[in-house]
């Protein structure tokens, strides 16, 4: 018995709505509200909003069942969108790479001893003919003392043998001597002349490694490495010091073979290093490619008088070719690739997205620039980046530019039209709130007393 009455019940069910649905209306629960899906808040997204009474093909008599179509839209903010306007680009070659010291000099001991004393430590900044480091002298200062007598020695013995080869010579003119005496006499001239170089050439020996026990500074610079430390005995050739230029940093960058010939000495280059943009030039360009990696390196230098980046700083940038002014630049995340590998943009024109073929130009990848030569207007209005999914026909709704009433209401707040009645849940939310929040000012005014009018 229960269950003839279940059938009967399920039966009278599909019958009322099939006859519901046949005189063209709908299920009660059918304009419960907007459907979801759709982006609001100020987040860019696709969303679908069903607009009514218009048909569209795939049903009965043109029309699906419903009587609706889904057209997409999409909520972009103020970042999203970017306008055609006109400025400068500049074609440039890009370069990457770490920013080294221009020079990196090893300072190695010149003589075998102890070391007395250090005077710097890393990081150090030191002047040409600084004292960084002394070695104990005692033993060289003592040869120097014997050189330098061995000079006047060899000094006063030539002048000497000078002094007898001249009489010598004017006695053999005068007939009183042989020429063999006079002979003699010349030879030991100058062999006495030989024993005064040789006796300066040691005095200048002396000299040197008496000032080799002094360890100096060849040019300006930083201390990178410090490897001794006083009272250690170290043999000749042995590491003491590594000083680094940095006033000037240097990089070097491999280019494409092919790109070679645009790249010549004095080009100026825009770096960025350390979230700081730097300026600097071509030097060098190697006079050869190289066969295993088909590239060519050109010598970068950046100026760093004050020691603001610092030795093997990456930096990336270009070197700049060419710059162009007063044309027509979009951001470069605006331009898309289709199917077929041209490029095209979303155009938003009259609230809805259209998809427009493009023909680029130079592309300035440190700013992230394009130049568009065809196919964009001053003025038109682009989607730039990632936003989602987006097709041509779509409905696009900017937010985040508005300034007033309006701007509220676009976050969120507006009453939708896609409820019955024009009120969508955004709306009803609104409306309720106001009309709690205005019941107890109403309660509150009926109670008070009225003042007694005179």
């Amino acid at each position: 018995m229960h269950s003839l009455v279940h059938f009967r019940l399920a039966s009278a069910a599909v019958v009322a709505a099939l006859f519901s649905s046949a005189c063209g209306g709908e299920p009660k629960n059918a304009a419960a509200g907007p459907p979801t899906g759709g982006a609001s808040g100020g987040t860019a997204g696709a969303a679908t909003t069903p607009v009514a009474g218009t048909p569209v093909p795939g049903g009965p008599g043109g029309a699906p069942a419903g009587g609706a179509r889904r057209t997409a839209s999409v909520v972009l903010g103020a970042a999203d969108v970017a306008k055609v306007a006109r400025g400068s680009i500049e074609a440039g070659i890009p370069v990457a790479g770490d920013l080294r010291p221009i020079e990196t000099l090893s300072l190695k001991a010149r003589l075998e001893g102890n070391v007395e004393q250090v005077y710097v430590r890393e990081g150090d900044r030191v002047r040409t003919g600084m004292t960084l480091a002394r070695l104990e002298a005692v033993d060289f200062e003592s040869a120097l003392r014997s050189a330098e007598a061995d000079v006047v020695s060899a000094r006063t013995a030539s002048s000497t043998a000078q002094w007898n080869f001249d009489q010598s010579r004017d006695l053999f003119q005068a007939g009183a001597i042989a020429e063999r005496d006079l002979r003699a006499t010349e030879q030991a001239a100058v062999a006495a002349k030989a024993q005064l170089a040789a006796a300066e050439a040691r005095l200048r020996a002396a000299q040197s490694q008496v000032r080799d026990t002094r360890v100096t500074a060849p040019v300006n610079g930083t201390i990178q490495f410090r490897r001794v430390q006083g009272g250690e005995r170290i043999l000749r050739g042995a590491e003491l010091f590594t000083l680094v230029r940095s006033e000037v940093l240097e990089l070097a960058a491999a280019l494409p073979a092919r790109r070679a010939s645009e790249v010549k000495p004095g080009q100026a280059v825009r770096f960025l290093a350390d979230g700081r943009t730097f300026s600097g030039r071509v030097a060098r360009v190697s006079p050869t490619i190289d066969p295993a990696s088909r590239s060519v390196t050109a010598y970068v230098q950046i100026p760093n008088p004050n020691g603001e980046l610092k030795g093997n700083t990456f930096s990336s940038g270009q070197i700049i070719a060419q710059v162009l002014q007063n044309v027509m630049v979009i951001p470069q995340p605006a331009v898309r690739t289709g199917q077929e590998g041209r490029p095209f943009v979303y155009r938003i024109t009259a609230g809805e997205l259209e998809q427009v073929p493009v023909t680029v130009g130079v592309i300035d990848e440190a700013r992230g620039l394009v130049e568009v030569k065809e196919g964009l207007q001053l003025g038109d209005q682009v989607v730039v980046g990632n936003v989602g999914t987006l097709g041509r026909g779509m409905k696009a709704q900017i937010i985040g530019t508005e300034r007033g009433p309006g701007a509220e209401r676009a976050r969120g707040g507006e009453t939708r039209e896609s409820g019955p009645g024009g009120a969508g849940r955004g709306g009803q939310r609104r409306d309720s709130t106001a009309a709690r929040k205005a019941a107890p000012d109403s309660a509150a005014r009926a109670k008070a007393p009225r003042k007694p009018t005179g």
